[in-house]
């Protein structure tokens, strides 16, 4: 018989197809920094000394009363009558608040005398200025 004489094909392999790599991002843990925390700082407030104004200076209250300084003039509007508290407190002019800025020298207060339509709400403002002196 004859022989056949066999050969052999090659196998070509195709080479497979390499998609790339994704290449995900490495996470780095962040550093906590903590800062220091300010701590509140008082700031010392020096309080001014009182202020009593001279006998021909001190205002004189239509009811009789004579005030000589912010700690006289919060007493007298704890018991002041709205009438005697109107009369010196006009819309036109307050006479309290002019007497404590010109006498006294404390416009902040004054300024807020003006702004006061009771004598209770004068009061809180007197008192609220007086933290500022010493007694």
């Amino acid at each position: 018989m004859p022989t056949k004489k066999i050969t052999k094909k090659a196998v070509v392999k195709k080479a497979a197809k390499t998609t790339p790599k994704k290449v995900t991002k490495k996470t780095v843990a962040k550093k906590v920094v903590k800062k220091a925390t300010k701590k509140a700082v008082k700031k010392s407030v020096s309080k001014k000394p009182l202020v009593y104004a001279a006998d021909s200076v001190s205002f004189w209250v239509i009811d009789g009363q004579i005030l000589n300084s912010l700690v006289a003039l919060s007493d007298a509007f704890s018991g002041m009558n709205k009438d005697v508290y109107s009369y010196h407190a006009a819309k036109v002019q307050n006479d309290f608040s002019s007497w404590v800025s010109a006498v006294l020298g404390d416009d902040e207060c004054a300024g807020d005398l003006e702004k006061a339509g009771t004598a209770s709400a004068a009061k809180a403002v007197v008192v609220k200025h007086l933290k500022k002196y010493t007694i």
